[in-house]
């Protein structure tokens, strides 16, 4: 990695890795939408849709601090499996529950060891949105599995992407502003 000064090198292969995986989950979570509308399900539809504006906005964020640190934002798209709504619906929770407890928890560590702030911003502010949405797909996991398909999962609704960090929510106006950075709510993306 030239031009990457040697403090920060294992810190933009976590951001590279953060990078490919937000990538890919943005492109997980759009050709689960196409499927979700397909199956009726239009909230859940709407759901990802949602985390994966989120998870483009994760990657940008990331591909900003490597430009930061000297190197250049790259990955491969891989194929998306595509399954029934309430499978893929899983599997996201898992990738998210991945993030949460692992990744990222590692990736801020390092980048804290060696105070890398534009780093360790980038991290926290996945990490917290992953929560919402791990939060989020939880909820449409039950709903699914207790028959409820006349709640939310059916239908087209909106949900609330912070611009700044992707925090989501199904709640319009939650807070003044975003719990995460601050970012006042008016600035959130209505993702329908």
């Amino acid at each position: 990695m030239p031009g990457i000064v040697a403090v920060n090198t294992i810190t933009v292969q976590n951001l590279q890795a953060a990078f490919k995986g937000e990538s890919n989950a943005h492109a997980k979570y759009s050709a689960f939408a196409v499927k979700a509308d397909d199956e009726g399900l239009h909230g859940a539809a709407s759901l990802f849709r949602a985390a994966a504006r989120a998870e483009m906005i994760h990657a940008t964020n990331h591909a900003r601090v490597i430009g930061q640190l000297g190197g250049y934002a790259e990955c491969e798209i891989h194929p998306v499996h595509v399954s029934s709504t309430a499978a893929n619906l899983k599997t996201a929770l898992g990738g998210e529950q991945y993030e949460i407890d692992i990744m990222y928890p590692g990736f801020l560590a390092e980048a804290e060891t060696h105070k890398n702030t534009a780093a360790v911003r980038t991290f926290h502010w996945a990490m917290e949105a992953e929560k919402s949405h791990a939060r989020l797909y939880t909820e449409a996991i039950a709903l699914l599995e207790d028959g409820k398909t006349d709640s939310w999962v059916a239908e087209a609704r909106d949900f609330y992407v912070c611009a700044v960090c992707g925090y989501t929510s199904e709640n319009e106006e939650e807070h003044e502003k975003c719990p995460v950075c601050n970012l006042p709510w008016e600035k959130f993306e209505i993702i329908r």
